[in-house]
């Protein structure tokens, strides 16, 4: 198996495992992000936003049964699964690439004792341009099926099939395959730039704890204590990220579900946003995507790099 294809069959993998564990995350937090108002809750232990968390959960389950929790999936699974694919590879490509740059390419190499990684090595810099431009590039071309997976998450649209659902949207033009693209992008070149760096740098962190004093040569260590750095290497950089793009992620789903023209351009959304709910309405759903990228950084990255190692394995 060539270099590429087990970057794409790691990357394919790491996006089936995270989209079937974790897509009521996505189905719950595009229910809360789709409505102008957040409806208001009496007094609980809980924060507002976690009351209705679990209201919407315990309606859809009341409605649907639990399976209702993971509707989306199979639109998920065609977004996520070449999504992830197509990202992990490349990124790899694209850092290898920017490693032959001198000005990318670290001055020194890492001389822990261990490594958790077979993966290029690149300054902050370097890390940050890869993951952005990978990000956004993978998005764009995506984008229809990122329009498919929000519609198919709301209760907003009642789609009965896949097929419908996106022969519907391709109709429509390019207005609407291509709807949220610019919020994407916004949300996702400085999610994706900040996670790789955080990424790298924690994971470079890691493994130095637990390196030699005495030994300069990197030595590979167990897949088992590969597998726990990078998912809380990922975990770690995913919460970081996340808090600092969710305004964009807001703004894509309402301008991805929404049909007003009050949600037809960026600006207008985040007027209409701030009209109606003020700074705290950027952040809507936040719990949600907060935990769920916590968990698919450390399931997705620990996936990906643990069966590369293993393809690689003598």
């Amino acid at each position: 198996m060539n270099n590429v294809s087990q970057h794409l069959l790691s990357g394919a993998l790491s996006g089936f495992a995270s989209t079937i564990i974790l897509q009521p995350f996505d189905l719950l937090k595009t229910r809360l992000q789709q409505p102008d108002h957040l409806n208001k809750t009496k007094h609980s232990p809980l924060s507002p936003q976690s009351t209705l968390i679990f209201r919407t959960a315990r309606e859809i389950v009341q409605v649907n049964g639990l399976r209702g929790l993971w509707r989306g999936t199979a639109a998920s699974l065609l977004r996520n699964v070449p999504g992830v694919a197509l990202y992990f590879t490349g990124l790899n490509q694209f850092r290898a690439f920017l490693a032959t740059s001198p000005y990318f390419a670290p001055l020194r190499v890492p001389s822990a004792s261990y490594s958790s990684s077979t993966l290029p090595k690149l300054t902050a810099q370097g890390n940050l341009l890869a993951g952005a431009v990978t990000r956004v590039s993978v998005g764009v071309v995506l984008n229809p099926f990122s329009v498919l997976k929000a519609r198919y998450e709301s209760s907003y649209f009642s789609y009965t099939s896949l097929p419908q659902a996106f022969i519907g949207i391709m109709r429509s033009g390019p207005s609407e395959i291509f709807r949220g693209a610019i919020a994407s992008s916004l949300r996702d070149a400085p999610y994706a730039g900040i996670f790789v760096v955080f990424y790298e740098y924690i994971k470079g962190a890691l493994s130095n704890a637990m390196s030699s004093a005495s030994s300069s040569t990197v030595i590979p260590i167990p897949i088992s204590t590969s597998t726990a750095i990078n998912s809380a290497s990922g975990a770690a950089a995913g919460a970081l990220a996340t808090l600092a793009t969710q305004p964009f992620d807001v703004l894509k789903t309402k301008m991805q579900v929404r049909s007003e023209t009050k949600y037809r351009g960026l600006l207008s959304t985040v007027a209409a946003i701030w009209r109606q709910r003020g700074l705290p309405g950027f952040f809507d759903g936040a719990t949600l995507r907060m935990s769920r990228k916590i968990f698919s950084s450390a399931i997705g990255w620990a996936v990906y790099e643990g069966v590369l190692i293993a393809i690689r394995s003598p």
